[in-house]
């Protein structure tokens, strides 16, 4: 039995919904169903976030009474690529017909992300070793890994200002992105302040209120819209998961040993991606997994973002949406969604914008979570097979 995600729905990306977690999750849960083609209590299966709303909330909202699998996947942001697994092994051992993968939050009017409850191992080290010191949010973890790649390999800020500009060019071809109708320049860029050296506040993710879900079925509905395979997905965590400050290499992440394990289980290889969607909580983060997902050579990253390869008419178009720099950050479940719908096609002349890649068969979605955990999938339509 395969597993194919037959729905999507999401909610307004804003910077205050006025409205509750769980009006929002519902709204988007709603909207996939419909979108699925299947009645909302058909779905028999939920894989819920850490922080948000629990299987127990989805059921009692939703009034799902034949839910008979639930898991709470805690990865940080490689938990929504993640989750694909999960849902996947669901649907394949007959646990469940239809999972639900939910992500709901008021990330940006509930609360700074300072203030938010942590998910991150070791605690007690991070508040009494780290957070002394102002290192205690992840712009200033990441930060480090950043400066740390420059000195290898000499990255510049015009290079990490192309990953940007690139996010927020395809957002103005998505009226749903929170930086619709917004350009930005690379002198914009240049002069944005600072927030941890080196990153400046173009090259950090948005802080969004919103919803998004996806539904993994056993089978697709005839009256749903075509469907898209999970050819494979997996993860992977770096040496030391707990531990950012005493890693011996700052740049080993999770994502090389999830997407090399998705490269030999499919014989499929980054050639034949046609577009990819990164995980992009910060700019450098896009060219540290293209690295390590074998999309450009290691140090090669900031190149290969800098020569237009990752625009939409670029060789492998990244964050068609705008991403979480500029279409909005749902922890990447939004990443998926917009994975699916360029394999259903379609994006070339309606209400969601011009941002369709011709003849899109495969798709990667990155995850990128805490200090270094990482997710990978391939997702293909019906036209899109393993080798």
């Amino acid at each position: 039995m395969s597993a194919l995600i037959s729905g999507v729905g999401e909610t307004d990306y804003s910077k205050k919904s006025g409205r509750t977690t769980t009006h929002l999750g519902m709204q988007a849960a709603l909207a996939a169903a419909r979108d699925a083609g299947i009645d909302v209590r058909d779905i028999d299966g939920v894989v819920s976030f850490p922080h948000s709303l629990s299987s127990e909330d989805v059921a009692a909202n939703l009034g799902l009474h034949a839910l008979r699998h639930s898991v709470t996947v805690a990865m940080g942001g490689a938990s929504s690529v993640a989750a694909l697994r999960h849902a996947r092994l669901a649907i394949e051992s007959g646990a469940a017909r239809h999972v639900l993968i939910l992500r709901a939050r008021n990330g940006c009017s509930g609360g700074r992300i300072h203030e938010r409850p942590s998910q991150l191992p070791a605690q007690h080290f991070r508040t009494q070793l780290e957070h002394p010191y102002g290192w205690n949010t992840a712009a200033q973890r990441y930060a480090m890994i950043c400066r740390r790649y420059m000195h290898d390999h000499g990255l510049t800020r015009e290079q990490l200002g192309a990953v940007a500009l690139a996010a927020r060019a395809h957002a103005q071809l998505n009226p749903r992105a929170m930086m619709y109708g917004r350009e930005l320049t690379m002198e914009q860029y240049l002069a944005g302040r600072m927030i941890a050296d080196p990153y400046h506040l173009f090259d950090c993710c948005l802080e969004t209120d919103g919803a998004c879900a996806v539904i993994v079925s056993a089978q697709a509905m005839p009256s749903g819209p075509p469907s898209v395979r999970i050819v494979a997905v997996a993860e992977g965590r770096p040496r030391t998961p707990d531990d950012l400050t005493n890693r011996p290499d700052l740049l080993a992440i999770g994502l090389a040993p999830a997407a090399a394990e998705v490269w030999e289980r499919t014989g499929l290889a980054p050639a034949d991606m046609d577009a990819a969607m990164i995980y992009d909580c910060f700019t450098f983060e896009v060219i540290h997994q293209l690295e390590a997902a074998g999309f450009a050579p290691e140090g090669g990253g900031g190149k290969f973002a800098a020569s237009g390869a990752i625009r939409l008419d670029g060789s492998l178009p990244v964050n068609t949406h705008g991403g979480l720099l500029s279409e909005g950050h749902l922890s990447g479940l939004n990443h998926v969604v917009e994975a699916v719908r360029q394999l259903r096609g379609g994006l070339g002349g309606t209400g969601l914008g011009i941002r369709q890649v011709e003849g899109a068969r495969h798709v990667a979605v990155t995850g990128w979570g805490d200090l270094g955990d990482g997710s990978f999938a391939v997702l293909a339509n019906e036209r899109g097979t393993a080798r």
